[in-house]
């Protein structure tokens, strides 16, 4: 009697126990899973994150060096320009710095209302130099802020420096009477880079003239310990003309600026 009594009791027991095992097993299949597809996203959302890094050094490199140039109020001045049309024009000079080394010496002339009639520039780089822009896309940007427009050759001038590339803005013709020259002299040994823009003068030959004028009035003041470029600005000086026949170079030389001018396809 015992032992018929005693078996219902173990199949009651086994037939509980079953369904909760099963429920148990199908839980941690479930959580299991669950963790599963997590360490999966969280593997996806790491190698995104990953190649979002891997751009950012670039990014920040390219923004640091557009931004570390910094207005040194406390250098000395190092250039002039000796009487450089005075009548009606306003001069600022500024003195940039980069934390790599380089230095900009910044002309700026104004005319009436404030209008900027001229710029000049004496860049000396350092080892930022190769996280530079292109020198001819900067000039067309000083000439032209906010414009999009692309620059050409213009011929040449002589300066004490020598030969001087002259540049306009595509569809600026050589009768325009308003429009606005660049220009650029890139010296290698010292390591110098001239250019700036001028918008004085009537009509083309006048504009020439102006900046042939500015470049053969620039001085230098102090060498900053860098005699190489003492040497420059000494030998510059014997070749030095004055403003009254800088203008004949220029209109001889009018054979290398007809309208067949390529347009610049590389940076200086």
């Amino acid at each position: 009697m015992q032992s018929l009594s005693a078996e219902p009791a173990k199949s009651d027991y086994t037939t509980r126990i079953g369904p909760a095992l099963t429920g148990f097993v199908d839980e941690v299949c479930g959580t299991l899973a669950r963790l599963f597809a997590y360490a999966m996203t969280l593997a996806l959302l790491a190698i995104g994150g990953l190649a979002l890094w891997e751009q950012l050094p670039d990014a920040a490199t390219d923004s640091a060096a557009r931004s570390a140039w910094n207005l040194a109020d406390r250098s000395s001045r190092a250039f002039a320009v000796s009487a450089f049309d005075p009548h009606d024009k306003t001069e600022a000079y500024k003195i940039f710095r980069h934390p790599q080394g380089g230095r900009r010496d910044v002309f700026r002339w104004a005319g009436a209302a404030e209008r900027p009639a001229a710029e000049l520039e004496i860049y000396r780089p350092g080892r930022e130099l190769s996280h530079e822009g292109p020198a001819i896309a900067e000039i067309a940007a000083r000439i032209d802020p906010g414009g999009v427009g692309e620059l050409e050759t213009a011929g040449l001038i002589e300066s004490k420096f020598g030969p001087v590339t002259l540049l306009r803005l595509t569809g600026d013709g050589a009768d325009s009477g308003h429009g606005c020259l660049g220009f650029i002299k890139r010296v290698s040994d010292p390591n110098v880079r001239i250019s700036g823009w001028s918008c004085q003068g009537d009509n083309l030959p006048a504009r020439r003239a102006a900046i042939s004028c500015m470049l053969n009035r620039l001085t230098l003041l102090s060498t900053g310990n860098d005699p190489k470029l003492a040497e420059l600005f000494a030998r510059a000086e014997l070749r030095r003309g004055d403003c009254a026949t800088s203008a004949a170079p220029v209109l001889s030389a009018d054979w290398l600026t007809g309208v067949g001018n390529p347009q610049l396809r590389r940076a200086f």
